[in-house]
């Protein structure tokens, strides 16, 4: 029996390496639900339990089942969607195995898992197969539902959905409104007797025919931008009709819908006016979910180029040994688990935040001091502020590299469709586009990059005791975070167009910083995390170099020319 998890030794020590004994006491509260953990001792057993069941459906289930899945793909006919058979027995697995709901709290027939777990979950399915993930990794709907919603509302959702006996959609994108969200114009209206109903058009949707769609739709028409929107709940159906299938150059699994709400009833999850902001919520957990499903994509790739190369063959020598081979091999791996650990620490970071706040919330309610609470809650939420769009891009620009360089490595059989790599090429593309492109997120990140949101992190990861290995790259660090000040003081002065034209390269020096550190705590217990840090370290002094030579040469200036250059 195969496992995603137990083969992958980075993913377990991630694992191990957690701290969510604060999140699970919140979340427990108590540990005095029958159903529920002991202690949290138990709570990790349990966690271990399901993502080592996870791992190994991921590995017998649905990773044979991904070349058909692929080649046949979801169709769509006279309105009717179908899933490849593949598609379907890999979701039912799942679901049959409780999975379906693992953010979901378990009144609502979920497993109330924190966020961290789940996502460790997505990465294993999405080295699987990608599209399974799309199925699988939208169970932010749930919990959105559960965080917003009223009991009746959930209630009448969830338990079907936990179940997986229902598939969720994330219903935003319209046709004049992509990132924009401002922009979406679906109405939402009141009938005579008060049910609401939806009316408009809806694209882009993956799996848009599903049966649970979450939908943010204008409910105030005479109020334009954040505040004229509101969240809807909403059964698939006849009033919901699925008018086109697009084709598509990866994710063949999952179909992307165009849908016609025709008057669907629908009902309302959290405060009338308030949609955009529950969303945003919704969107600091998808953004760290499509980053664990292109580092999925990513791992898959890697580890097939890694077998190639020690096997092939060329002018007498395994290109493994070639420098330029190696040399792509080893940024792959360091890439890989700097990833990791960027994506892992944001995440146990996201969990912490949002339970803080469920405990201000109860601290209030009986009349307690929230003050120290809220202190806290202000420094993660700006952590995760900056976390979520950061990671999101740095991971999905990073892994689209990774399954890039795999395909080069394999050389012409890359490009074959007999080895999965053109596939990985094909699915991992999507993850820089959908949830906010690349170039959003990066407007997302700068403002909190260049206030140093994770200085005092920083701080006191330079004060922690260190074996020399490691002291001698945190010195360096210490060298690169004053580099660092120079280029965002370069970049402050700037105006607002130029700054945004410099941003990304201001955003990759910081969390060049940030995966540095990460990697040398790992490193304080592992010699092989040791030549690991050292190259990523490396690779942040290039980045910093860059950064400041951006703001040299002036060369973020350009896009003035925009007219000139390109006509």
């Amino acid at each position: 029996m195969g496992s995603f998890f137990k083969d992958n030794q980075d993913l377990v020590a991630a694992f191990e390496g957690l701290d969510l004994e604060e999140v699970v006491d919140i979340l427990e509260s108590g540990y005095d639900d029958p159903d529920g953990p002991s202690d949290y001792e138990d709570a990790m057993d349990n966690y271990r339990l399901a993502l080592g069941l996870a791992g190994e459906i991921a590995a017998d289930t649905i990773a044979p089942l991904s070349e058909e899945i692929d080649a046949h793909g979801a169709t769509f006919s006279e309105g009717e969607v179908t899933y490849a058979s593949g598609s379907e027995q890999a979701y039912q697995r799942l679901g049959q195995s409780g999975l379906a709901g693992v953010i979901v709290p378990r009144k609502h027939g979920g497993l109330g898992f924190p966020a961290t777990i789940y996502i460790m979950m997505i990465e294993m399915v999405s080295r699987a197969d990608a599209s399974i993930m799309t199925m699988f990794g939208y169970q932010d709907i749930g919990e959105a539902i559960a965080e917003f919603a009223t009991d009746e509302v959930a209630a009448k959702y969830l338990p079907e959905y936990a179940a997986g006996r229902h598939i969720g959609a994330m219903v935003l994108t319209e046709p004049g409104a992509g990132s924009d969200l401002q922009s979406i114009r679906l109405k939402a209206f009141q009938d005579e007797e008060g049910q609401w109903r939806l009316r408009g058009v809806k694209q882009f949707i993956s799996n848009g025919n599903g049966q649970l769609l979450l939908v943010l739709a204008r409910s105030e028409p005479d109020v334009e931008g954040t505040f004229g929107l509101s969240l809807f709940a909403c059964h698939g159906g006849e009033r919901v009709q699925v008018t086109r299938v697009e084709e598509k150059m990866g994710l063949h699994g999952s179909p992307t819908c165009e849908l016609y709400f025709d008057d669907a009833p629908a009902d309302m999850v959290g405060r009338r006016r308030y949609g955009l902001l529950h969303v945003l919520h919704v969107l600091n957990h998808a953004r760290f979910s499509v980053a664990a499903q292109a580092l999925g994509i990513a791992e898959a790739a890697a580890r097939e180029a890694r077998a190639y190369a020690k096997e092939r063959v060329q002018f007498g020598r395994v290109i493994e040994t070639m420098p330029p081979v190696a040399d792509l091999l080893i940024g792959m791996a360091v890439d890989l688990e700097a990833g990791r650990a960027m994506l892992y620490d944001g995440t146990q970071r996201l969990d912490l935040r949002n339970k803080l706040e469920e405990r201000i919330s109860h601290v209030k309610a009986e009349g307690g001091d929230t003050k120290p609470l809220r202190a806290r809650f202000k420094r993660l939420a700006a952590q995760v502020d900056f976390l979520s769009p950061a990671t999101k891009y740095w991971v999905t620009e990073t892994s689209n590299r990774i399954c890039y360089e795999a395909q080069q490595v394999h050389g012409g059989m890359g490009y074959m469709k007999e080895l999965p790599l053109e596939r990985f090429v094909r699915d991992v593309r999507i993850t820089t586009i959908y949830e906010g492109t690349t170039q959003v997120q990066v407007a997302a990140s700068i403002g909190n990059a260049l206030a140093d949101t994770l200085g005092d992190l920083f701080d006191g990861w330079d004060s922690v005791d260190r074996r020399p290995e490691t002291a001698e790259l945190v010195a360096r660090l210490s060298a690169l975070r004053a580099m660092y000040r120079s280029v965002a003081e370069a970049a402050s002065d700037c105006d607002e167009s130029s700054r945004e034209a410099a941003a990304r390269c201001v955003v990759d020096a910081y969390l060049g910083l940030y995966g540095s550190y990460l990697l040398v705590n790992q490193a304080e217990a592992d010699d092989r995390k040791v030549r690991v840090a050292q190259r990523f370290v490396a690779k942040t002094e290039v980045a910093m170099a860059t950064a400041e030579a951006v703001f040299r040469s002036g060369i973020h200036d350009s896009f003035r020319n925009v007219g000139t250059i390109i006509g």
